[in-house]
Parts: structure tokens; C-alpha cells; sequence
């Protein structure tokens, strides 16, 4: 198969050929386990492990599933020289305290989100997986699996419809392989697709029924509450019979929201077209005069949990970035001083060299 089969275009093609790194080659990292990976090239499947310089940057971007990087090495295992630019990105903030980034899976041209029908089914979440995957540049799609157990298709259909305004949803029941046939627009030669959802929700079924045999592994969910047990541990990009790539990711406990501010507005675009009657353009939709949000809110013309749920991913995405603002600032100052060190240390050492510190 060509590389072009596997996503590789223009675009991957001009930022490889600009890092002018002799003897490497394009790949496509298709399973990532810890600092290990599995890449696909011209030549096949291959192990691959990070560069020195790469591994010991605590602060180096590392690869994802989905990503193109150089390598080299034609041996039993070669080396990831660079990362590739990304087209887009699926990314959540990793889960606890820690703000840092942690990138899903690259190089998309869509997302499906999947959401089950059955006694798990939550608008709130759909919201928060829709405004992310907009922010990732690429465009969501959402896969309503479990509809053999649902008593209410329709009505569920349609709320969640409103509130993945502009998104196509799609019923399916992957267990009876029902539905599945709608999906083959998205999943045509060289195209990527990301699976993404909670434990539960069905993905490993959708991926079986999509590669036609039972490669991943299945399981119950607890009857008490619907949510599932973690079946897939790993993300991989697999190549389907239809020639459409589809990375299968882990089920997410905790969905946090990363770099979504254009994402939460195209998640809510019925809310923001509201917005542009506000009195004011900068209006908050909190206590402003002449907010025509609240004002649709109060009459009952739009859903107040929706709103809710708005203000309630705005602010995680504000305070997400005053906490990057603040760590940026840290690191700043923390690099001035460990700069400040070593020119103590030089001139320690090399005291005629003193006066050529100076400015």
C-alpha cells in the first residue's frame, strides 16, 4: 500500500521534506504503548522508540496514535527523530490536577463520538465531547449505539440533536450490526477516524462490525447504572476493509476540556447566535442587562440545563487558561534563573570573560 493510503498528503510531505534530516524516513505511529511505539511506512509495520534528546526533555512533545514522524533505522527497531506538524488533534486535559496536555489521537478528519442509548445516555456529556472535538479541527459525528435496549429512540434521537446543533447523529446498534452502513461516507481511502466515548458506550462492538471479524475485546456493563468496564487499554489505528483508517481509543472516565474555547462556541452555536442580540458584545449571559441568552432562558425558549452546562465548560475552559498563563509565567522565570546560574558558573570559572556578560 502507498502512503497515501495511510493520510499522508501535501502537507506532511512539505513540512518532512523542510527538516532536511538525512536518512530518514515518513511513518505513521499506529500504536503507542508507554515510550514504544509501532509505526507503519513504505516498507511495513516497525518498533520504534523516541530519540535520547527526546526522551529526556520532560517538556518535549511526544508522539500520539495517528501522528507522521521521521525515522531512521532500518534495524529491528527505529528511531523517532521528529514530530511531523499536526493537521488537527483530539486532546483532553490529563485527568487529576496536573495541567498538561494529552493528545488522543492525531491527524483527523473526524471524530465519532459514541454515546450509548441505554440507562448511561447523558446530554451533558455529549456536550462536553462535541465542544472538544470541534476545538480539534476536526468534525465530530455522533453515533447513538444501543438502540435494541432503548425504549425511547426517537425522543432521545432528537434531544440529542439539540444539543449537537450541526452534527451529524447517526442511531445505530452495533451488537445486531444495525446502522453501521451510514458510516461509510466518513471512512473512505486515507481518511482518519477517531472512536471516542466513555466505558460502555459500545466502541469495541462499532469496531469489530467495521472490521468484520472480532479483533477487539467485548464486555458488559454493570446493570445497576450502564457504565462500562474499561475493555480497550491502549490506542491503535487499525485499516478497515473500506480503506478508511479508524484509531480506536480507550473508554474516558473523566472527559476534562483542553485549549476548547472555539470548540465550546461551535458547540453551542444556538447559543451564541442568541448572543448576538445581547445589549452588550462582550455580555457574560450572567447578570448583564438586556442578555438575550437569559432572557431565553427565563421564557423558557431555551433549555436551562443546556445553559447550565454552557457556563458550567466555559468556565473550566477560563480558568484552564489562566492556569496555563500562570505555569507559563513559572517556567519563564524558572528558565531565567537556571540561565542566571550557569552565567555565574562560566564566570567563575572564565572570570576574563566576566565583562562580556555584561551589556
Amino acid at each position: 500500500m502507498t502512503l497515501s493510503e495511510w493520510g499522508w498528503n501535501a502537507h506532511f510531505a512539505s513540512h518532512f521534506d523542510a527538516l532536511s534530516l538525512p536518512d530518514t524516513r515518513p511513518a505513521r505511529v499506529v500504536h503507542q504503548a508507554r515510550t514504544r511505539f509501532l509505526v507503519h511506512g513504505a516498507d511495513g509495520d516497525q518498533p520504534a522508540v523516541l530519540r535520547g534528546r527526546i526522551l529526556a526533555d520532560p517538556h518535549a512533545d511526544r508522539p500520539a496514535v495517528g501522528d507522521w514522524v521521521a525515522v531512521e533505522g532500518t534495524g529491528d527497531v527505529a528511531v523517532v527523530q521528529a514530530i511531523l506538524p499536526r493537521q488537527s488533534a483530539f486532546s483532553r486535559k490529563v485527568p487529576g490536577e496536573t495541567t498538561r496536555e494529552q493528545v488522543v489521537a492525531a491527524n483527523l478528519d473526524t471524530v465519532f463520538i459514541a454515546a450509548g442509548l441505554d440507562g448511561d445516555f447523558n446530554l451533558r456529556r455529549i456536550e462536553r465531547y462535541v465542544s472538544q472535538a470541534w476545538s480539534s479541527g476536526s468534525t465530530p459525528v455522533l453515533l447513538l449505539n444501543k438502540a435494541d435496549v432503548c425504549d425511547d429512540v426517537e425522543g432521545r434521537r432528537v434531544a440529542a440533536e439539540f444539543a449537537a446543533p450541526g452534527v451529524d447523529v447517526h442511531v445505530l446498534a452495533a451488537r445486531a450490526g444495525e446502522g453501521l452502513d451510514a458510516l461509510a461516507t466518513y471512512l473512505t481511502t486515507g481518511k482518519t477516524v477517531a472512536l471516542v466515548g466513555s466505558s460502555g458506550v459500545g466502541k469495541s462492538t462499532i469496531v469489530n462490525r467495521l472490521l468484520g471479524h472480532e479483533r477487539m475485546k467485548t464486555s458488559g456493563v454493570r446493570e445497576d447504572d450502564s457504565r462500562g468496564r474499561h475493555t480497550t487499554t491502549h490506542r491503535e489505528l487499525v485499516l478497515l476493509p473500506s480503506g478508511g483508517l479508524l484509531i480506536d481509543t480507550p473508554g474516558m472516565r473523566e472527559m476534562q476540556l483542553w485549549d476548547a474555547g472555539g470548540g465550546l462556541a461551535a458547540g453551542f452555536s444556538d447559543l451564541e447566535a442568541l448572543a448576538q442580540n445581547c445589549r452588550f458584545r462582550d455580555c457574560a449571559h450572567i447578570q448583564e442587562p438586556g442578555c438575550a441568552v437569559r432572557a431565553a432562558v427565563d421564557a423558557g425558549t431555551f433549555d436551562a440545563a443546556r445553559y447550565a452546562s454552557y457556563l458550567k465548560l466555559r468556565k473550566e475552559t477560563e480558568y484552564l487558561e489562566a492556569r496555563l498563563e500562570d505555569a507559563g509565567r513559572q517556567l519563564e522565570k524558572r528558565r531565567g534563573k537556571e540561565m542566571n546560574q550557569r552565567i555565574r558558573e562560566i564566570n567563575q570559572f572564565h572570570p576574563k570573560r566576566q565583562g562580556r556578560n555584561r551589556p
